[in-house]
Order: C-alpha cells, then sequence, then structure tokens
C-alpha cells in the first residue's frame, strides 16, 4: 500500500484546536479520526477512478485571512447573490476558514435559533453540537474522506431552529474561497425540531485561480417531527480543486426534506446526496442541475432510502457536458423491508455538447417490499442537429442556439426549483457558464 502524503500531522491538529479553544471531545473525535484515515478506504463512486485524484495535499489548513466589515465590501459576486437586501437579511459570510461577517435578526435569536459559525458552536452551544456532530447521520469512521474531514474540519455553520419556530425568510451562508493556498473542510449542520420550518441556502465561490486546492464538504441536515426543511446550494468552485462533497439528511415521521443542488464546479468533482426516511410519512424531493466543461471528471450519487412506511422519494437531475467533461450520474431509490405504501421515483438526463464529452447516466431501483410503487426514466445523448439547424436557419449563431439548447434542457429542473433565490442564482451561473 503506498503511503499517503499529509500536509498535517498530529500536532498541527492539536494546535488548530487549542487555537480555537475547542471543548476537549471535539479534539478527541480529531484524533480518533485521523488515526484511521491511513487505514480506511477511499469511497468508490461507480465508474469513476478516483484513488488518483488529489484529496490531502494543500498549501494550508488553517489560512488566517482579513475579515470583511460589511456586505459592501465582498467581491461582486458574492454581493449578487446575497442580494440588495441584504440589511434584512440572516447572513453568514466565511472567507477562506475565516468567519468574517453574520448577520441574525433578534426576532430569530430570541426565538431560540441558532445560527453560527463552526468554531462558536463548538464552544459556545457544545452539549447541542456535539449531539448533532457527526453523531446521527455521517459518521466519521465511514471511509478515508469523512475521516479526513472529522480530522481536520476547519469551517463551516450551524443552525438550529427550536420546535415550532418557522423562519419565513431563507437563511444564507456564502463562503469565500480567495487564497489560492487556502484547504477548505466545511462542516454544515441544520437541525430542524418538531412543527419547524426553515429554508437554508448556501454558496461557494472561487475567485482565485489555484494550481491545486482541496475542499472536503460534509452537510448534515437532521429534520424533526413533521418539519420542512428546504436546502439550497449553488456551488462554484474554480478549475484546479478537487472537492469532495457530501450532502445528507434523515427525517423523522412526516417530516419534508427538500434539495435544490446546482452542481457548477469546473474541477474534479465527487458528490453524494443522501436522504434516509426514516419516520413513517416523511417526503424527500432532490432536483440537480450540472453544467461540465473543460477536462473535468464529476460523480453524482443521488440516493433515497424508505426507512419508514408511507414514504415519498423524489430524485430529478438534468445535466449537460462541454468539451472534454465527463460525467456519472447514479440515482438510486432502495425500499427497506417494512416500508410499505412508500413511492420512489427518479429520472435522469445527460446532454452532450461535443464529440469528447462524455455522460452516464444510471438509475436503479433497490426494492424490498412489495406494496409499494416505483419508477425511473434516464436518457444520455447529443445535441439534435436537426435543432440546431433549425434555430441557425433563422439567422441566429451556433454558439447563441446552444446557449437556446442548453436552458431548454436544463429548464425542467431550474423551473421547479422550490428556492426563488436558488433558481435566480443557477440561471446566472448557467449563462455564464455556456458563454466562456
Amino acid at each position: 500500500m503506498t503511503e499517503t502524503k499529509w500536509s498535517v500531522d498530529e500536532s498541527a491538529i492539536r494546535d488548530f484546536s487549542a487555537a480555537n479553544n475547542e471543548p476537549e471531545w471535539l479534539l478527541n473525535v480529531r484524533l480518533d479520526a485521523f488515526s484511521k484515515v491511513e487505514d480506511l478506504p477511499l469511497p468508490k463512486p461507480d465508474k469513476t477512478k478516483i484513488d488518483k485524484w488529489n484529496f490531502t495535499e494543500f498549501g494550508a489548513h488553517d489560512a488566517k485571512s482579513a475579515t470583511f466589515s460589511t456586505i459592501s465590501e465582498l467581491p461582486e459576486s458574492a454581493q449578487a447573490v446575497i442580494g440588495e437586501e441584504h440589511d434584512e437579511q440572516n447572513v453568514y459570510v466565511q472567507r477562506n476558514s475565516t468567519p468574517a461577517i453574520l448577520k441574525l435578526s433578534n426576532e430569530l435569536k430570541e426565538a431560540g435559533v441558532i445560527f453560527t459559525d463552526f468554531a462558536t458552536a463548538a464552544k459556545e452551544h457544545s452539549d447541542l453540537f456535539q449531539k448533532y456532530f457527526m453523531q446521527q447521520v455521517v459518521k466519521a469512521d465511514e471511509h478515508k474522506l469523512t475521516a479526513l474531514h472529522a480530522a481536520l474540519v476547519n469551517g463551516g455553520v450551524f443552525l438550529y431552529v427550536p420546535k415550532n419556530v418557522e423562519i419565513k425568510k431563507p437563511v444564507q451562508a456564502v463562503f469565500i474561497h480567495d487564497d489560492a493556498q487556502a484547504a477548505l473542510f466545511n462542516h454544515v449542520i441544520v437541525a430542524a425540531e418538531a412543527n419547524s420550518s426553515v429554508t437554508y441556502v448556501e454558496n461557494y465561490i472561487s475567485t482565485v485561480e489555484t494550481e491545486q486546492s482541496v475542499v472536503n464538504i460534509i452537510t448534515e441536515v437532521i429534520a424533526g417531527d413533521n418539519s420542512q426543511v428546504s436546502y439550497g446550494a449553488v456551488d462554484t468552485l474554480g478549475e484546479n480543486t478537487t472537492t469532495y462533497v457530501n450532502r445528507r439528511g434523515i427525517t423523522a415521521p412526516n417530516a419534508r426534506l427538500e434539495w435544490s443542488l446546482g452542481m457548477m464546479n469546473d474541477g474534479n468533482t465527487v458528490s453524494e446526496n443522501v436522504t434516509n426516511l426514516i419516520g413513517d410519512g416523511s417526503f424527500a424531493d432532490t432536483k440537480m442541475v450540472v453544467v461540465g466543461r473543460g477536462k473535468q471528471s464529476q460523480n453524482f450519487t443521488t440516493k433515497v432510502v424508505h426507512f419508514g412506511k408511507h414514504t415519498e422519494g423524489y430524485i430529478l437531475k438534468h445535466g449537460v457536458m462541454k468539451d472534454e467533461a465527463k460525467s456519472i450520474f447514479n440515482g438510486i431509490g432502495k425500499i427497506e423491508h417494512g416500508a410499505s405504501k412508500s413511492n420512489a421515483e427518479q429520472e435522469s438526463r445527460v446532454l452532450m455538447l461535443s464529440e469528447k464529452a462524455r455522460g452516464d447516466a444510471n438509475p436503479i431501483l433497490l426494492i424490498d417490499e412489495d406494496d409499494v410503487t416505483a419508477g425511473h426514466a434516464a436518457s444520455v445523448g447529443r445535441v439534435d442537429p436537426l435543432q440546431l439547424y433549425y434555430l441557425m436557419s433563422r439567422g441566429i449563431s451556433q454558439q447563441e442556439a446552444e446557449r437556446l439548447v442548453i436552458h431548454g434542457f436544463l429548464a425542467p429542473v431550474v423551473n421547479k426549483l422550490p428556492i426563488e433565490n436558488v433558481k435566480k442564482q443557477l440561471t446566472g451561473v448557467i449563462e455564464r457558464k455556456v458563454r466562456q
């Protein structure tokens, strides 16, 4: 076995934990995870070899960055996703791994809502945070990348919504990567107690080109009884950034969890999105849009597992591949024994715009219960030349014709996204990627 090259050691982990005044339990989690990293295997995404990808070598783990005083100081790309009404918004901004801006209304504070950065959550809400951090949803020892994450987590956010609290406006986090040397190990927890509701939106924005960078993201969503959680994300990380992203959630009885994901990274990406429908009557809906370009390779596994009775799970993914980009779409609907009266549905479609682009859609249904319904649809194909010919015969250039075809192909997903902010952001990102 080839020995892995590490950019940090145990001493560096201890120093980082001490510098952030972390509780002893968190340091122990870090050290235990780091002791297992070498012996744990990498995840094995279907039809994608990631053993040569860089997940462990980076310039800086503890990259201190100057903070921002106001939203107006942010890069234009970050200001654009926050919008003009930022004075009335609940928003967290992180610059590389440094907390930069946090705004939370007094109304939500008085209602018991917690919205803060990872380090503050660990210090000031230690017992509550420990209850959720890699305990119920994602475990540190699942594989090499989850263990590495637990050992090196250096940023992220904690959003806690108490019982019976309804947050009417979206809560937003913006993660800015503008240090070419900085690695990002972000951990996001969204915990919604019984009868609560929240919409959370996050953006990953790269504003600098890197020679070699690593981003390792884990999200844990805990949706309590009869709660409603809408989770939106638009990722636009840079070309030389290797990204592992694991967004996972669990649902209690009658809970609803909706994912709206725009996967727009320009570098190699492996993504896991899993929802475990634990409680009876719970519901999950995942919508994903992908645009690949250049020579990047991407693998997206979306999975909904039905444990409870009368559960519903839906997956809708559309992707466009340009240039020499390669993408694998794995959609898995699994109904466990005992999850009677459940429904699992999925659709995955990939459109390739060039001869060297590659796409693969793999719908999988795993059914261990008789009294259920399930279905899937998948397609992979190239742009219909007759469509382009028709548009170009009307005086439209080939580039503009391709642009119209792409927007038309992605529209069935974009238009159905339940979060207007994500829909608007995605439309702009798609436009930029299509024209470049």
